[in-house]
């Protein structure tokens, strides 16, 4: 039996986290997988963490894990990844916008590839058009100056091996995280593999990814990661990506 856990990063999820968490439960239930849940409320100012309280309650392998203040996207999934327990680690937002049910592309594709990453990718993406724009600007970046890591880089739905949090270092505690992790896994020779997912329009809530202080920190923890990577590898191995 695989042993899953999943991650689910949340900041004022109240509309979504519910639904989430009983999507996850019903799924994994049914594929009987040995599986935890942990919801991180990244200090929501809604009924998140009362939400989480709630099913904490009712569903025994819930658990949840809070920050006060909030401290980003990456400081969640870090806590998150901190307090997983299984041999596979899922992360998947707890914005209501994929169908958890489709964890069985991810995990057949592990089987399939003996991968160590697995990268959902949007087909096709269900966001406004302004937020496409901003992606594909985002993506070609991180493409020019990491090399090709994933199609969408940002998609925030991934399966990986527990071990590989053993040989990595991830610090960003913002958006980047994603571009760091991912970096890192293939800088030491870790296989990615890509399937496509299933994105639904969010329909409550509201997305964090556009606002300006986000881009900004995200842009100030590329420009870090890039001089670490350089000063740690070189600049020829890190350019190429050699080993």
């Amino acid at each position: 039996m695989k042993s899953l856990s999943v991650v689910l990063p949340a900041y004022n999820e109240e509309a979504n986290v519910r639904t989430t968490v009983a999507e996850i439960a019903g799924v994994a239930q049914k594929l009987g997988l040995d599986h935890e849940i942990i919801l991180v409320n990244d200090g929501s100012r809604d009924r998140t963490g009362e939400i989480g309280r709630e099913l904490a309650a009712y569903i025994p392998e819930f658990r949840l894990v809070e920050h006060y203040p909030n401290r980003g996207y990456g400081g969640a999934l870090k806590a998150g990844f901190a307090a997983a327990r299984k041999e596979l680690i899922a992360f998947f937002p707890a914005d209501n916008q994929f169908h958890f049910e489709e964890i069985t592309r991810l995990l057949d594709c592990l089987d399939e590839t003996n991968a160590a990453f697995v990268c959902g990718y949007r087909a096709p993406r269900r966001d406004p058009f302004m937020r496409k724009v901003n992606a594909f600007g985002w993506n070609t970046l991180i493409r020019i100056l990491f090399g090709y890591l994933t199609r969408d880089i940002d998609c925030g739905f991934k399966l990986f091996r527990r071990e590989v949090l053993n040989c990595v270092t991830i610090t960003s505690d913002g958006a980047l995280i994603d571009t760091e992790f991912l970096s890192s896994a293939r800088r030491i020779g870790c296989s990615i593999e890509e399937v496509p997912v299933t994105h639904r329009p969010r329909l409550s809530g509201e997305a964090t990814g556009a606002d300006f202080h986000v881009i900004i920190k995200a842009f100030r923890d590329l420009w870090a990661l890039l001089q670490e990577q350089i000063a740690t590898t070189g600049y020829l191995k890190w350019r190429f990506n050699l080993r």
